[in-house]
């Protein structure tokens, strides 16, 4: 069932299934208060079976845009009419927005991630060298375009499952180089960033077990994760004296394209807002 609008004016809605544990109505909602504008943000499930029809017939319903969260982010990848360069590079979007009687798209996720860490560890970047990315799925793909966006080379994709790996360095390019998770001592050496995009270490999900003694001094260490707040790799890694960014500001900062599409006005991701979403999941 539909979240019922909270005030007339433009509406945007999240799509998924299910969804009803998206903390995305926080965040619009909260800068739609704060700067006092008219408009909603709501859930809006939609049954895989009911996917195309939705998207059809989305230029003539009651959205200005919408973010799409699993499963449905294939369907919608095929349903608009255009999708913005970060989208078509990653190969996935999240946020689409009405242009007229067309429907335009993009990825904001790498957005997200560089965002993050521009405002949790400045400078990170201007030594740019070696990377290492744990995980291959969908979180990985925009990290790796994040990364190499900023000029990151080479950027080691490391998975348990390498063929994910080799699949992902197919796509992007000479400067992902796959890898198992036997090489990590050796890779970790030379990595001026780790980035973790995998769900382990998650609540509810096994830790993630990973030697950080081999880091270099200058290395930053993220995580996509953001419930704990502060994962174990982030905890060590923190021990070691290391520059770390958790993986709430990325949730925050991907969120900002979307609401400047929707409602008109480019968001501030500020202490108040990390501090609203945080009371939400009851993070600490």
């Amino acid at each position: 069932m539909t979240d019922r609008p909270a005030s007339p004016g433009p509406v945007a809605c999240v799509i998924g299934w299910p969804v009803k544990h998206s903390r995305s109505p926080v965040i619009h909602r909260f800068w739609l208060r704060q700067y006092g504008l008219p408009g909603d943000y709501v859930i809006h499930p939609v049954a895989p079976e009911e996917i195309t029809g939705f998207l059809a017939g989305f230029a003539d319903g009651p959205f200005v845009g919408c973010n799409v969260t699993v499963p449905h982010k294939e369907a919608a990848f095929a349903a608009v009419d255009e999708v913005e360069a970060a989208g078509r590079a990653i190969g996935a979007i999240n946020t689409i927005w009405r242009e007229g009687d067309r429907l335009v798209a993009t990825s904001t996720d790498g957005i997200g991630f560089l965002a993050n860490l521009d405002e949790g560890a400045p400078g990170w970047d201007q030594a740019a060298g070696p990377a290492v990315v744990l995980g291959a799925g969908g979180a990985a793909r925009a990290v790796l375009w994040a990364l190499a966006e900023r000029g990151f080379a080479p950027i080691h994709v490391v998975n348990r499952t390498r063929d994910r790996a080799e699949a992902l360095a197919a796509r992007f390019g000479s400067a992902i180089r796959p890898a198992g998770w036997d090489a990590l001592p050796d890779l970790l050496g030379r990595a001026r960033v780790l980035v973790n995009a995998t769900s382990l270490g998650m609540e509810g999900q096994p830790p993630l077990d990973l030697d950080l003694t081999g880091l270099p001094e200058g290395c930053v260490v993220t995580d996509i994760v953001y419930v704990p707040l502060e994962t174990g790799l982030l905890a060590a890694a923190r021990r070691r004296g290391l520059r770390t960014v958790d993986g709430l500001g990325m949730l925050l900062h991907q969120a900002a394209p979307g609401f400047e599409h929707w409602f008109g006005r480019k968001p501030e991701v500020t202490p108040a807002l990390r501090a609203a979403v945080l009371r939400d999941l009851g993070v600490g």
